[in-house]
């Protein structure tokens, strides 16, 4: 009897030694592995110019401590715990901490998407939201405009990316309407001429395509004329200021 006693003891601390020999390497090669992928993944952040750092630094984050639960669990395993209930507790507080962070969570996810589709980028003139303005900082769960008067103006990402981008800065050209309205008794062709004549001397207007001035249309007390023009997307704004 005291022999089996024996035996059984002796099998008992060599499982357990077994156990914690295993749980101490697993968990050294748990930290390991967690602050390599920390590592490579902020490398991999700043190794793109274009992405949000910001970005970067939280997911390297959530995946060391998703590498470390991993190890935890393992090593619970091993000395024989229960780890079911402990995954499904796991999942009960992210489903609730999900429902309570769930427009910071739209927001997140939005900012995500605009990262990595980049419909703007830092520097650009954009029109969102009902806003416009020049795109200062693009951030996980905000993008700051400075708007035209130098306002800051923060923008939640769930409303951008809910809503149509214009992006003024991504195409080189831009084309100008504008309509003049003219009196019956004037000589229409006169007043073509002479638009036609202005905007020959105006180095900004692109000669391709050619300006367009027309007759747009016949109002009750006078005549619309439509001039169409290309130019820079620089200069769109002081030109259409100047031919007003």
């Amino acid at each position: 009897m005291q022999e089996t006693l024996k035996l059984f003891s002796t099998n008992t601390m060599l499982s357990l030694s077994l156990n914690v020999l295993v749980a101490v390497v697993v968990l050294i090669l748990t930290i390991i592995i967690s602050k390599v992928a920390k590592s490579w993944i902020k490398r991999l952040g700043l190794s793109y110019e274009n992405l949000d750092d910001t970005f970067f630094i939280f997911l390297s984050n959530i995946a060391s401590v998703v590498i470390q639960i991993f190890g935890i669990i393992f090593i619970l395993q091993r000395f024989g715990f229960e780890t079911t209930s402990i995954v499904a507790l796991l999942g009960a507080a992210g489903l609730a901490i999900g429902l309570a962070l769930q427009g910071t969570l739209s927001n997140f996810a939005a900012g995500i998407m605009l990262i990595i589709r980049r419909p703007f980028k830092q520097g650009d003139f954009i029109q969102v939201a009902g806003n416009m303005g020049t795109v200062k900082e693009i951030s996980i769960f905000t993008t700051e405009l400075a708007s035209l008067d130098n306002l800051q103006l923060i923008i939640p990402n769930g409303q951008i990316w809910g809503s149509t981008i214009t992006n003024y800065s991504v195409y080189e050209k831009r084309r100008l309407d504008l309509r003049f309205s003219v009196a019956y008794e004037c000589d229409i062709k006169f007043v073509e001429e002479l638009i036609g004549q202005m905007l020959g001397s105006d180095a900004r207007v692109h000669v391709d395509p050619a300006p367009l001035v027309k007759v747009d249309s016949v109002e009750a007390n006078s005549i619309s004329v439509l001039v169409r023009v290309w130019c820079d997307a620089g200069d769109f704004f002081g030109l259409k200021l100047d031919l007003i």
